[in-house]
Order: structure tokens, then C-alpha cells, then sequence
């Protein structure tokens, strides 16, 4: 994935998952000339351990955090579908919305969550909501979004030519993110909710992870993917 796609479709559960997953190479396919456009499924209302925090308050705090993220990253334009935290299904509604993005932007590259990846070590496994946001959008691009005859009402078929999966197992493609790094760093550092009071800890790990990466992929720091090469 050296060149920049024309347009990009990136599909994460939370507010902060693109940014984590690939603000990296988001923003340097917007440096690039991308047109690349964000769809954000859940309203990230529970994401705090502060019992004291109300959900609405934080629903406003983290949409805001997203807009200061999607400038840093040079978004195009960003949708939040407003489903409740944690409570993600993969019901035909939401296939439909997808599909319906997927033909109205008709993107070359859609990024999502791999949903095949679950247990990561001993101590964390994959939320649900990306498992679901994971699975429906590999159903909305392939076969849905391609073919009249699926959610005829949601435009004009449209053929992803490839998928890129994040927080992959596997990953068998990379992004060189040495000359974006620090704006992904920045952008996850928005996201004040989810990472405050850590004294830049979100950034170190940023970029700690990317130079992971970028052993595997011979640069200074990457991003990891499992690719998707799809044929109409």
C-alpha cells in the first residue's frame, strides 16, 4: 500500500478505535490526497470506570475529542451512527447503513476492525463491539454492498476493491507511518477520556507499537493489516 487510494472508507466501533487502529496511515493518505471518511458506530457512553461520570456527559466529551482528532488527521468527513456502547448487534439495520455508506462513498479501501481476532495473550480479549462492528462490515462490503439485489434501496451497487483489517493477528500487509507517526500520536492523545491523566503515556505506546510494526515491515514505524483482495 504505497500509493494513497482515491477514496477511503474506514468503519470503527468507538471514537477512539480509528485513531488507535490507523490514524497513522488515515492521515497519511489525507496528506497524500485521499478522501478519506470515518464512520463511527457507537456513542462511546461507557467507556470510563468513573462510576460518577454520566454516560450523556460523556458521549459529548468523547464526540468532541473525535472532531479534535479528525481534524489532526485530515478526515474528510466524519459520521458517528450513535449506537449505545456495548450494545452492537449485527442486525440487518445496521448492514444496511453500512452498505449504504459504502455505495454513497464508493471507496477503494474500506479499514475495519479484523473480527476474527479475539484472544490477544492472557489479559485481554477483543471487545465485543469491534467483533460486531468487524463482522457486519465484512457483510456490508462482500457480497451486500456489491450485488442490486441486497438493501436495493440503498443506492447503486458498489465493489470494494480492498479491505484492510486492524488489531489483526495476522497481519500481511503495511503502511509505512514514519512521516505521519506524530500526528497519530497527537490524535490519540485527544481522546482525554480514554487516556488522561497518563503523562503521554497514549503516545509512547503509539509509538512503541508502530516501531513493532516497522521491524516486521522494514521502517521506522508501520501500521499492520490483514488484507482483503476483492473481485466483482
Amino acid at each position: 500500500m504505497q500509493r494513497a487510494p482515491g477514496v477511503v472508507l474506514a468503519v470503527y466501533a468507538h471514537p477512539d478505535d480509528a485513531d488507535v487502529a490507523c490514524g497513522g496511515t488515515l492521515a497519511r493518505w489525507a496528506r497524500d490526497g485521499s478522501a478519506v471518511h470515518l464512520v463511527v458506530c457507537t456513542d462511546g457512553g461507557k467507556g470510563t470506570a468513573d462510576p460518577e461520570v454520566q454516560p450523556t456527559r460523556l458521549v459529548a466529551e468523547r464526540a468532541s475529542e473525535l472532531d479534535a482528532a479528525a481534524a489532526l488527521i485530515g478526515l474528510s468527513s466524519v459520521e458517528s451512527l450513535g449506537f449505545p456502547d456495548g450494545e452492537l448487534t449485527d442486525s440487518a439495520a445496521f448492514r444496511e447503513t453500512l452498505v449504504a455508506r459504502v455505495r454513497a462513498l464508493r471507496p477503494d479501501v474500506v479499514c475495519g476492525h479484523d473480527p476474527t481476532a479475539v484472544f490477544f495473550g492472557q489479559s485481554y480479549f477483543n471487545h465485543r463491539d469491534h467483533r460486531i462492528a468487524g463482522a457486519a462490515l465484512l457483510d456490508a462490503v462482500a457480497p451486500a454492498a456489491a450485488l442490486p439485489h441486497y438493501f436495493p434501496g440503498a443506492g447503486p451497487p458498489h465493489q470494494v476493491s480492498t479491505v484492510l483489517l486492524s488489531g489483526t493477528l495476522e497481519p500481511d500487509e503495511w503502511v509505512d507511518v514514519s512521516g505521519t507517526i506524530e500526528i497519530k500520536a497527537a490524535a490519540v492523545e485527544c481522546h482525554r477520556t480514554q487516556f488522561a491523566g497518563q503523562g503521554g503515556w497514549a503516545g509512547d505506546a503509539v509509538r512503541r507499537r508502530a516501531a513493532e510494526e516497522g521491524r516486521r515491515a522494514g521502517a521506522a514505524y508501520a501500521e499492520g493489516f490483514r488484507r482483503l483482495t476483492l473481485h466483482g
